[in-house]
């Protein structure tokens, strides 16, 4: 079966003891690119309308402008991130780490990396790093 023909289905009926073999990784490799590839374009996209300055008419034209810049550069900082993420996730799987808890080393779970495939915590893990965020926050 090529990575091309492994489907979401194919994937979550494999047995449990198949957790990250090579076709799964394969998957997982292959959605992470086409995300980039999203991403990437997106940013470019977005700095190519950063780049495109009509004059401005007037003031609330102006103050319009500068709200929509200031959104864009607010998006384009989360969509680094996400892609730093992705990178980092693409780096996890050539070490052989994807997939699996970066504080348990647990698995992490296959629905949970096809809802989020740059999580790098298990969903307990996850809870606790909350949990103790919540209370850093409250205290």
């Amino acid at each position: 079966m090529s990575d091309t023909q492994f489907s979401q289905e194919d994937l979550l009926a494999q047995p449990a003891d198949a957790y990250m073999n090579e076709a799964q990784q394969a998957y997982f490799r292959t959605l992470l690119h086409g995300q980039r590839e999203e991403l990437q374009q997106r940013i470019e996209d977005e700095f190519g309308e950063l780049r495109n300055v009509e004059p401005a008419s007037d003031e609330a034209d102006l103050a319009c402008r500068e709200e929509r810049r200031q959104w864009q550069l607010r998006l384009l900082e989360r969509e680094k991130k996400l892609l730093d993420k992705i990178d980092l996730a693409l780096e996890r799987l050539a070490r052989g780490e994807y997939g699996w808890c970066a504080e348990t080393g647990e698995p992490i779970g296959l629905q949970r990396l096809l809802l989020r495939p740059t999580a790098t915590l298990c969903i307990e893990a996850k809870e606790r790093q909350e949990q103790r965020e919540r209370h850093q926050r409250h205290t």
